[in-house]
């Protein structure tokens, strides 16, 4: 009891920190406001060589989050990696890094509409240094221990994506979040949990259900008389409540699950839609993202009428 007593003092004692980085345009700045409003003390393009200096001062009551810039003179991966390490072999510090992420094409096009030269490459077009910096900080990715793709996030989804991850509030639940995807277009990022769909009966051979989407009652029930869907839903259903006590314990604040299938239209988005709503009956934050469908919508098919999108949304009386 004594020695239950001593460590819950010295882990009281350890100073949280999480070093956010990534490549400029893909909202580091953006990520440093949401954490200080989350209630860390945050720090924005400190030079690397002052971080040691203000780590060994008196330990902080909040959190700390530092914000890392390719712009600071002394910045390189070597340094940053370094100062990982250094940090992880402190017993008094648990260093957490945050990489935000983007396709490159995307910070292309955001450069471009903000007219702003790239610190990489002042002198020529912004791929240039888009792609050097994508290179240069390529070992510090490797290192990421939260990894946040923001390619198809606006700043309130990445608002609330973060806040996921680093919710402070020590009477707040963990919360889920269901991804539909394609496996053609790849498993996204960041995934806890990932669950194949294809075997299901597909919607997309009925002429009728084709251009429809798994939010629709009649392409859910469709998915739902094959007749092993029942007990697979019901086995899915069982571990991720099985798991979700264990990752709280844990000290996780968020569980990202994936649902994929071939087309990510029908089947998957099935899945997740009738898992938030288990999930959400049974009392835990749930929220949704259909990528594919939230594709469409971006970039509307030739000839076709568009459908809407439930984007990434928590679940009514079930906000994240």
């Amino acid at each position: 009891m004594v020695q239950d007593a001593f460590e819950e003092q010295a882990a009281l004692r350890v100073q949280r920190l999480v070093l956010v980085t990534g490549p400029s345009g893909a909202g580091r700045s953006t990520a440093i406001n949401v954490l200080e409003d989350l209630g860390f003390e945050a720090i924005d393009n400190l030079p690397l060589s002052l971080i040691p200096r203000l780590l060994d001062g008196p330990a902080r009551p909040v959190p700390l989050a530092l914000g890392l810039d390719v712009r600071n003179r002394d910045f390189s991966a070597f340094n940053v990696i370094e100062l990982i390490d250094r940090l992880t072999r402190r017993p008094d510090y648990a260093p957490e890094v945050l990489y935000l992420d983007c396709d490159a094409d995307v910070l292309v096009r955001r450069y471009n509409e903000t007219r702003r030269r790239h610190p990489l490459a002042p002198d020529e077009a912004p791929l240039a240094g888009v792609l050097a910096e994508i290179d240069l900080l390529a070992p510090i990715l490797a290192r990421a221990d939260v990894l946040v793709d923001t390619t198809e996030l606006s700043p309130h989804d990445l608002k609330a994506e973060l806040t996921r991850w680093f919710d402070l509030r020590p009477d707040r639940r963990l919360s889920v979040s269901l991804h539909s995807f394609s496996f053609k277009r790849g498993v996204p990022r960041g995934l806890d949990l990932m669950f194949d769909c294809r075997f299901l009966a597909n919607p997309h051979w009925e002429p009728g259900l084709r251009p429809l989407d798994g939010r629709d009652g009649r392409v859910q029930g469709h998915v739902a008389a094959d007749p092993r869907f029942a007990e697979f839903f019901d086995r899915t259903r069982g571990l991720i409540q099985f798991l979700l006590p264990a990752h709280m314990d844990e000290g996780k604040s968020h569980l990202a699950v994936g649902f994929g299938c071939t087309g990510g239209q029908h089947r998957s988005v099935t899945l997740v839609e009738k898992m938030a709503l288990a999930l959400a009956e049974a009392g835990w934050p749930v929220s949704i993202r259909h990528r594919e469908l939230e594709r469409r919508i971006m970039v509307p098919p030739s000839g076709t009428d568009t459908l809407p999108t439930s984007g990434a949304k928590p679940l009514q009386g079930h906000a994240s």
